[in-house]
């Protein structure tokens, strides 16, 4: 597999969700995704961002383009070095939240992308790899 870090972008303030999302969607469009497939990915960024903006008090997103034979992927890698998560198991629970939203975010992102990774420590922050795939491509 062929990975094309593509570019970083902070996220330090809310007007850096649009530029999260834009970059997303330029992305997806590129790769040859479909509305579905676009709409599915930039609310998965979206979401991850703002918690990574509120709840890590600001980090980055690493962006990458995934080729493979017949296949290409956008891998989105946000990482903060906020406070962490103390339960990713309960965190990842539909309803759970720490803030006042529904609680979907996590679990919610995770079902909108082919592949999903989380890991996180107390006190030094979190990282929240996501990656859809477009297969058929030619």
């Amino acid at each position: 597999m062929s990975v094309e870090q593509y570019e970083i972008l902070p996220i330090t303030a809310e007007e850096d969700l649009v530029r999260v999302r834009r970059a997303t969607r330029v992305l997806c469009i590129k790769l040859g995704f479909n509305l579905v497939e676009q709409t599915k990915m930039i609310t998965a960024a979206s979401e991850l961002a703002r918690n990574t903006l509120v709840f890590g008090g600001g980090g980055e997103v690493q962006i990458q383009v995934l080729l493979e034979p017949g296949c290409a992927g956008l891998r989105l890698i946000f990482e903060d070095n906020g406070p962490g998560i103390p339960n990713i198991e309960l965190a990842m629970k539909d309803g759970y939240t720490t803030g006042n939203g529904l609680g979907l975010g996590l679990s919610g992102s995770k079902r909108l992308v082919n592949e999903f990774d989380i890991s996180s420590q107390i006190g030094k922050g979190t990282r929240v790899s996501i990656t859809r795939w477009k297969s058929n491509i030619t």
